[in-house]
């Protein structure tokens, strides 16, 4: 089992967007101080629900400044970016770190992002299976060219090339956000893990992993190789000596982030939205996830892996929005978590 954290640069209310910056880089490195096996950054844009713009910008950050430890990205919106740029970054992390970059990429949301970067509402919606395949294949082969809907140019070289990590073999891991059948059959036809959202339960998840199982088999893949599919779970973990001590400092700080970060996502064509309300969110994500004592939090894992096949976790662990009180909280997730699970 490979557990993670999974760091959002939340902005809380009070808090600098700079605040929020620091405490994301110095979880990751409190993270590998402690024995977690990844990081998985997320990627926002003009909204404090997470302040980091460019997850692949900060994972190249904090890949510099650790020796051991996978750095993700959770996820890199891909309609935001030329898939070409985004494969030449993902290929000079992945060279660079010695093969510890995880690119995990998703289609975002109908957010007013796609008016500002100038991709159009299109890209969100009827784009992304194009984009994702014109990236693999930059980062599998050594010359592309392009003839699609979106994009056409004349065949060039990959440089550098990805497959030419000192040492080991292929190019970056890549891993798919999906929150719907859709997204699950685009990534298992491509034999890509997912990454499974935080608000879905075991059963949610069981179900997608199921689904994506019989999408890859029928795209031809052995069953071997997707039984063997490292798919990824997103949850939330607070350590406390308590189940209630955890929940209620979970409760007493994510609502108000939520509410100010969630409600200022604009759509990008006017569409109307809903938002789920904080507190029961949170709540919620309390009862799915492992927020208690170190006992319970480390059943709740395994249980999790048992039910689902999922053996990879990106945990939010900033859930109290305080820096020393997240420090601690990763720290008692190495020493006493991690350790009853291994």
């Amino acid at each position: 089992m490979r557990v993670g954290a999974f760091v959002l640069a939340a902005q809380f209310p009070g808090q600098g967007q700079g605040e929020a910056l620091h405490r994301a880089v110095r979880t990751t490195e409190v993270a590998e101080e402690s024995g977690l096996d990844s990081v998985w950054l997320a990627e926002h844009h003009f909204v404090p629900y997470g302040t980091c713009p460019s997850a692949v910008t900060l994972a190249g950050l904090l890949l510099g400044r650790t020796r051991g430890i996978r750095v993700g990205t959770a996820v890199s919106v891909l309609p935001n970016i030329h898939p070409v740029a985004l494969g030449e970054q993902a290929a000079l992390l992945h060279l660079l770190s010695g093969g510890r970059f995880s690119l995990g990429v998703g289609r975002g949301g109908p957010w007013v992002d796609l008016e500002v970067f100038g991709s159009g509402l299109r890209a969100y919606e009827r784009d992304f299976p194009e984009s994702l395949d014109l990236l693999l294949r930059w980062l599998r082969e050594p010359r592309v060219s392009a003839d699609g809907e979106r994009y056409r140019f004349r065949e060039v070289p990959v440089v550098p090339r990805p497959d030419e990590l000192i040492g080991g073999a292929g190019g970056p891991e890549v891993v798919v956000a999906c929150t719907s059948a859709k997204s699950v059959r685009l990534a298992a036809e491509r034999a890509l893990p997912m990454l499974l959202g935080m608000h879905c339960g075991d059963e949610e998840k069981a179900e997608m992993v199921a689904l994506w199982r019989t999408h890859a088999i029928a795209a031809g893949h052995p069953p071997e190789e997707a039984d063997a599919a490292a798919h990824v779970s997103a949850g939330v973990a607070q350590i406390a000596d308590s189940r209630t001590e955890a929940t209620e400092t979970l409760v007493k700080a994510m609502p108000g982030w939520l509410r100010l970060g969630l409600g200022a996502h604009v759509t990008v064509d006017g569409r109307p939205r809903s938002m789920r309300d904080p507190v029961a969110y949170t709540e919620l994500l309390c009862r799915l996830h492992p927020v208690g004592p170190p006992g319970l939090a480390a059943d709740r894992l395994a249980a999790t892996a048992e039910r689902t096949g999922i053996t990879r976790f990106a945990l939010l662990v900033e859930g109290s929005g305080d820096l020393a009180a997240t420090e601690e909280n990763v720290r008692r997730m190495g020493a006493e978590v991690l350790s009853q699970l291994r």
